[in-house]
């Protein structure tokens, strides 16, 4: 009789890039960070008495770049002054082609399209409302 065992299979998401293409992709996302994100969805910040966002920005999380925004609470008895909430991802899946996801509310994240290029993954992230900051 065959034993069965369990073994591991190398996923999509096991490239990574390189340093160099880290950088350049860094880079990219900050620009459309700055001219395309920051205008349209943050153009001012307006204290509240609830949780408000104070900033959007990007960070890299192994082979994923994750869109994230910084929100900041007045109160006194809030856990934490500040926090960053996710609301899109891209995750590298090979030379210039991108995994877009969605951040759900539960905190699961879902696969909105696969392997595109990354002028067409900004592109979704402006247009489709499920990639938007909250």
């Amino acid at each position: 009789m065959a034993r069965r065992a369990w073994v591991y299979v190398e996923a999509r998401s096991g490239n990574k890039p390189s340093e160099a293409e880290k950088a350049a992709i860094s880079a990219a996302c900050e620009t459309f960070i700055a001219d395309v994100l920051r205008p349209r969805f943050l153009p001012e910040i307006r204290p509240t008495q609830f949780n408000y966002p104070v900033a959007i920005h990007g960070k890299w999380l192994g082979a994923k770049y994750r869109f994230l925004t910084r929100y900041r609470s007045d109160d006194p008895r809030s856990y934490k002054p500040e926090f960053d909430a996710p609301f899109a991802r891209m995750d590298y899946v090979g030379k210039d082609r991108f995994d877009l996801f969605w951040h759900r509310h539960t905190g699961e994240w879902l696969r909105m399209v696969e392997g595109v290029p990354l002028s067409e993954a900004f592109r979704l992230i402006e247009n489709e409302e499920l990639l938007h900051p909250c």
